[in-house]
């Protein structure tokens, strides 16, 4: 491991860093303020920034915390190693009394495994909403239905549950409709061994929230629901923390997303008169990707046999003040592979 790939310097953005740590999957950087270490910034504190509503071009020396966990140089390997691995730590800074980094410990250097991708394993049900035509890739949906569609040598579907799989999470209902007998023989050709599977298919269509009418009296626990053509590079586990300790009832996985308008953005006051003038500003939306963790109980605010959407049901719970969270992850941790561009950029790189 080479160090300068982990520092970041104090006055990089919130957005600057917050891609890099999606691009190079790392969590956790070392922060510099020119030669003098500042300590770490994690994809959680930007993550809890985001959710604050702090700017994306703000610096990252507003968030990052000011008490974080390191080692001395008086520290053995041992207390180092039981430390690293109580908090899933990518690397130990070890600071000299006058906090000055000396060097860094990584996770390789001494445990053989590597981070888990998921810190803290649940097993909870996961609905897939697999019932779709998949319009946008046709004409290769006209033959397969887009759950079945092949990345490297699993399908969207598989890949999408093996990540759920890897959080302990193996029960999945799926939501079929569009060559459904497809979908199911397919299961029952290939190894399912590590997955539970339960089947329930709509009569017509009826929306993106809908269907999980039908699932009424079988889910009892906070459960995940997954659109079958995104792939989350995240930890799911912190977003079901995230969900419980803010007692939301649904929480919405969202993108941030930035856009750049390569024009001065002219705002005027009345009698258009000028007001100010903003030269090539970028904005930052978040962008619902299709993954959500839901409570049982909104089941039964879902109308039967009613085309109903899951914006629906945002709907209802906002009107009656319910708790509705977004938590929020880089546009590089979102891949929607239900469009030409996004599945040839991922089948190319597999």
């Amino acid at each position: 491991m080479n160090i300068k790939d982990f520092i970041v310097n104090y006055t990089d953005s919130l957005s600057f860093v917050f891609t890099l740590m999606s691009q190079s999957l790392k969590r956790l950087y070392l922060v510099f303020d020119g030669e003098q270490f500042k300590g770490v910034i994690s994809i959680g504190d930007i993550q809890r920034a985001i959710i604050a509503n702090i700017p994306m071009e703000a610096p990252i020396s507003k968030v990052m915390r000011r008490e974080y966990t390191f080692a001395t140089i008086n520290e053995s390997e041992a207390e180092i190693k039981y430390a690293m691995l109580k908090n899933r730590m990518e690397f130990m800074p070890i600071v000299d009394e006058d906090g000055n980094l000396q060097r860094v410990i990584f996770w390789e250097d001494v445990i053989e495994k590597p981070v888990m991708a998921c810190r803290s394993p649940f097993n909870l049900p996961v609905v897939i909403m697999a019932g779709g035509q998949g319009t946008r890739l046709k004409p290769l949906t006209n033959v397969l239905p887009k759950p079945l569609i092949p990345i490297s040598e699993k399908t969207i579907l598989e890949d999408i549950m093996d990540r759920f799989v890897d959080c302990g999470s193996n029960h999945f209902y799926m939501s079929v409709n569009y060559k459904a007998d497809l979908i199911k023989t397919y299961f029952e050709l290939v190894d399912n061994s590590h997955y539970i599977l339960d089947y329930f298919q709509e009569s017509k269509p009826l929306g993106t929230a809908g269907s999980l009418k039908l699932l009424t009296g079988k889910l009892n626990s906070t459960f995940f629901v997954s659109n079958c053509d995104i792939l989350i590079n995240e930890d799911y586990s912190e977003i079901l923390r995230y969900h419980r300790e803010n007692k939301n009832e649904l929480t919405l996985v969202v993108a941030v997303k930035d856009f750049s308008i390569p024009y001065g953005v002219v705002e005027t006051a009345e009698n258009g008169l000028l007001k100010s003038v903003s030269e090539k500003p970028k904005l930052d939306f978040k962008i619902n990707t299709g993954m959500y963790i839901l409570e049982p109980h909104l089941i039964e605010e879902i109308p039967d046999d009613t085309f109903f959407h899951i914006t629906h049901l945002m709907e209802r719970v906002m009107a009656r003040k319910g708790r509705i969270g977004c938590f929020p992850i880089s546009e590089k941790s979102w891949i929607d592979v239900g469009n030409w561009n996004e599945y040839f950029s991922i089948i190319n790189k597999s």
